[in-house]
């Protein structure tokens, strides 16, 4: 197996195309990479900052069960093998991504924190790359897919008051045990937040608390659901606001955890407190006493290291012409805005990989990646 570095000074290692980052997102467009012709290591590397496979599913509570999964589709060319819906998803999925990146052999490069992404100057051919700075050496590359995710920009929003209890992130949340006999304030109307009210609520005295009411989805999530729900995001980053998430836009459906929080009387949902107390919450003068307040308040894209292209608009977001910065027409963004789910983050690999061949032509040789 050879060892890929970038140099530590000096010059940097020059490549076609670098993906930042080996979850959903940047393994499907990887597989892309490959199919039109791209070469591992020579034409395009994936740089990963976890020391092993799974992405943002490595960190997930081992308490969320596959059963309990909010949706998941297969990567391209490769079903996940029906799983043990019993299961914790932080063993099968990353165990699947595992599986991927051998069988399609994909250039991951982990683990490899990218710190700055730049602009070089123009060569004397007119080409203009970009420099892509990391804690393991420096890469170059003529054009960049940002697959980031959330995951590390937990949203944690802010209440006057002081809670003397016990505060937490849904990113910290790693089940029902820590909470047995606790009075706990969930804070949240998406997805997460119904995990933890179908877990805790068996265990302890929950509060459900959403900033708006929750939104709804009766019946199937149907292809023209689902493009109807893509559409309304996308909509934000080709106007360069700040994304919105899918499933704020999708609505919570009668998903396993939803019915079995709904069975344990855990969906009276309440409006958002005006502040914190010493003890609990309050609305005015009404005080709901609490143990611990989990915030189940979503995440936001982790794209500090491409500050130094000023891809940000007077709006507060980065406008999109479908995966393309349109600051940047060489920058791509996967698995961001309307691509942030798994079915979403297939699509636009394969959209930002089509859209990158355009710009710098098909390479010579293009073929579909050969495996077992």
């Amino acid at each position: 197996m050879t060892v890929y570095r970038a140099t530590s000074s000096g010059e940097a290692t020059a490549v076609d195309v670098v993906v930042i980052g080996a979850g959903q997102a940047g393994l499907s467009a990887a597989y892309h990479l490959r199919r039109r012709g791209f070469e591992p290591y020579e034409g395009f590397v994936v740089l990963d900052a976890d020391s092993a496979p799974g992405g943002a599913w490595a960190h997930r509570s081992p308490s969320l069960r596959m059963a309990t999964v909010h949706g998941f589709h297969d990567l391209p060319d490769f079903e996940l093998p029906a799983p043990d819906p019993t299961a914790p998803a932080r063993e099968v999925v990353p165990g699947y991504f595992a599986a991927y990146e051998a069988r399609h052999a994909l250039p991951v490069v982990r683990p490899v924190r990218v710190q700055a992404v730049r602009p070089l100057p123009r060569s004397e051919a007119g080409e203009g790359r970009l420099l892509i700075e990391t804690d393991a050496g420096r890469w170059s590359a003529r054009a960049l897919i940002n697959a980031t995710g959330t995951w590390t920009r937990p949203f944690l929003p802010r209440y006057p008051g002081h809670f003397a209890g016990r505060q937490l992130h849904y990113v910290d949340y790693r089940g029902p045990e820590d909470f047995a006999g606790q009075r706990v304030v969930v804070v949240g109307g998406g997805a997460s937040a119904i995990q933890v009210l179908s877990e805790v609520a068996e265990v302890a005295e929950t509060l459900w608390v959403t900033r708006t009411p929750p939104v709804y989805h009766d019946g199937p999530f149907t292809p023209e659901v689902g493009r109807a729900v893509v559409a309304k995001v996308e909509e934000r980053v080709r106007q360069g606001l700040p994304v919105a998430s899918v499933v704020s836009v999708t609505g919570l459906g009668p998903s396993v955890a939803y019915r079995r929080a709904e069975a344990l009387g855990a969906l009276d949902r309440h409006p958002m407190f005006d502040r914190l107390t010493e003890h609990g919450v309050a609305w005015g003068e009404r005080e709901h006493a609490a143990d611990t307040i989990i915030w189940a308040t979503g995440f936001r894209p982790e794209i500090a290291h491409l500050a130094p292209l000023g891809l940000r608009n007077p709006g507060g977001g980065i406008q999109l012409d479908g995966t393309r910065a349109v600051a940047d027409p060489r920058i791509h963004l996967v698995g961001y805005g309307p691509s942030a789910s798994t079915v979403g983050a297939n699509r636009a690999g394969r959209a930002a990989v089509n859209a990158i061949v355009e710009l710098l032509g098909e390479p010579s040789g293009a073929r579909v990646p050969a495996h077992p």
